[in-house]
């Protein structure tokens, strides 16, 4: 089954091709970082817009690379939710009514299940069941993963998301936006133990978490010491971050008896995240599986391969055609899904 796969849930757009028997085919990707830097963060408006503007081309893009055209696509897979009403209306729009013009099946996908499953698209994919990391702008989620649709929560951020907490802090540091990658960066090169920062429902005894508190701290901090010291205060809360997503995240491969841990999402590409928990979770004896780098943002490929996969469950997949009637959900639990 050849499946397009179309991301706009926010400041991206993201097309690929993935085939159920080849694989990953071709991907594509337009980041808007530039055009949103000037305003210090998304600007929905500007963000649809853009989407419109780049997801035709990058699909001709990535039919050209992968040798395949239109006639050839078995379904097509599109985000539905969660993300930006107008981003999430330009992709299914577009996913729609190339689907119905094809009349193959279409299907919406969910964008935290993309990123959740997209280590599977990898040359060593993590077995069912295990314990996912959900670590992103928008969220921070532990899921307990027995296979496709079946999920269930674990814990999540009470207030700010984790890459939330590292884009405003970046910000506190004059680092810009997105900050994230900045103040790790930044971070590389300062003493995280200058200062000492609190870790957040460290020892709650749940698998929730919160970083509205830290992202205060350091705010505080700032106004205190001064950017002159804007490198130790970000190695001081990036540790204090990681900490807290360490150890949150192996207590729950103890409490569920996972023996394997998936990360995904931006923050997944934090290299002293990945360096704590390959390190901490080897010695507890569960191992840690992550996306490509260049899949930890949003991208059409775990939008295609989630697609892929759904598609694949419909018993009468030629009889599931749509219709030019659809609706995204910019708000969407994850663990309501059902199981393929």
């Amino acid at each position: 089954m050849l499946v397009l796969g179309v991301e706009s849930s926010c400041d991206e757009t993201g097309v690929a091709l993935y085939d159920s028997v080849r694989g990953l085919l071709a991907h594509a990707l337009h980041s808007q970082i530039v055009m949103h830097n000037e305003y210090g963060g998304v600007v929905p408006e500007l963000a649809s817009r853009d989407h419109i503007r780049r997801v035709l081309p990058l699909t001709r893009q990535v039919l050209s690379e992968s040798g395949c055209t239109l006639a050839d696509l078995d379904g097509v897979a599109y985000t539905a939710g969660p993300g930006l009403t107008g981003a999430l209306l330009v992709g299914a729009g577009m996913a729609r009514a190339l689907a119905f013009a094809l009349d193959i099946p279409a299907v919406g996908v969910h964008h935290l299940e993309g990123h959740m499953l997209s280590p599977l698209i990898s040359d060593t994919p993590p077995e069912f069941p295990f314990v996912a990391l959900l670590v992103s702008g928008g969220h921070t989620q532990l899921m307990l993963v027995s296979g496709v649709g079946r999920y269930i929560l674990l814990g999540e951020t009470l207030d700010d998301a984790a890459g939330e907490a590292f884009d405003k802090t970046a910000q506190l540091l004059g680092l810009g936006y997105p900050g994230g990658p900045a103040l790790s960066k930044l971070a590389a090169t300062g003493d995280a133990a200058r200062f000492s920062l609190p870790r957040p429902m460290l020892n709650s005894g749940d698998f929730d978490f919160s970083f509205s508190g830290l992202k205060t701290a350091v705010l505080t901090l700032v106004r205190k010491a001064g950017l002159a010291q804007a490198a130790d205060i970000a190695a001081a809360f990036q540790a204090a971050a990681v900490e807290v997503l360490v150890s949150k995240s192996l207590a729950a491969c103890r409490h569920s008896g996972a023996e394997r841990l998936v990360v995904a999402g931006g923050v997944g590409a934090n290299t002293l995240l990945r360096e704590r928990l390959t390190r901490e979770a080897a010695a507890h004896g569960v191992t840690v599986f992550y996306p490509r780098l260049e899949f930890c943002t949003d991208n059409g490929a775990m939008i295609a391969f989630a697609g892929a996969q759904r598609l694949a469950s419909l018993p009468n997949t030629a009889a599931a055609q749509p219709d030019l009637a659809f609706a995204v959900r910019p708000r969407w639990d994850l663990a309501s899904l059902e199981a393929v």
